[in-house]
């Protein structure tokens, strides 16, 4: 009797582990239902970062943005800037020195030419004296100053050398110097009378203002 009390018991008390252990299922899916939504709680917070490194990057791309050019780069520039003034200023150096060369080399008789011109106007003073008749002694002993003075006009003449053309032409002070003043009739004020010494222009260049009267 007592072992058939005893056995509903123990069939009870079983019964009732049994639903104890239901239960602890029933606890360890609840709790394996809450990690799942841990889970999904860190895999929400997990893109929530990845959001907030998403907006950090835009952020740090709108920081570049804004920021001011590398120092490497504007030194880069500056150092550009700098070569390219140099070149210029040499190339304006070059065109200058060359220039100047070129001038030099065209009026580098500038100098003898000027002090040989005072040779050849003695040789016109002298032949002016000769006369008309040919046949005297002074006029067979200037023929050979003729024939130098000839031959110094074409030397001259080959480097360049040209007499100033200035009678009955305006006076211009570019190329005649006024000397001595005359009123003549009939002759407009402001006419070359009369060339009292020749000028000279070497090439393009007057190296020697003719000596003239004007007309009042």
């Amino acid at each position: 009797m007592e072992e058939e009390k005893k056995h509903p018991e123990h069939e009870n008390h079983k019964h009732h582990e049994h639903k104890h252990e239901e239960c602890k299922c029933h606890e360890h899916h609840e709790h394996k239902h809450e990690e799942c939504k841990c889970h999904e709680h860190h895999e929400h917070k997990h893109e929530e970062c990845k959001c907030h490194e998403h907006h950090e990057q835009k952020h740090e791309e709108c920081k570049c943005h804004e920021h001011p050019e590398p120092p490497h780069e504007k030194r880069i520039k500056e150092l550009e800037d700098s070569l390219l003034r140099s070149k210029a200023e040499f190339i304006n150096y070059r065109k200058r020195l060359e220039e100047e060369q070129s001038k030099l080399l065209k009026y580098c008789n500038e100098d003898l030419i000027k002090e040989t011109l005072p040779i050849l106007d003695n040789f016109e003073r002298a032949i002016k004296m000769d006369d008309t008749n040919l046949d005297d002694e002074v006029s067979k002993f200037l023929s050979g100053f003729k024939m130098i003075y000839c031959n110094l006009v074409n030397i001259l003449k080959n480097y360049g050398v040209i007499e100033i053309d200035g009678n009955n032409k305006p006076f211009d002070p570019t190329y005649h110097e006024a000397i001595m003043t005359e009123k003549r009739d009939g002759v407009e004020p402001g006419m070359v009378l009369e060339v009292l010494q020749k000028g000279y222009i070497l090439k393009d260049k007057v190296i020697r203002p003719a000596m003239v009267k004007v007309s009042e």
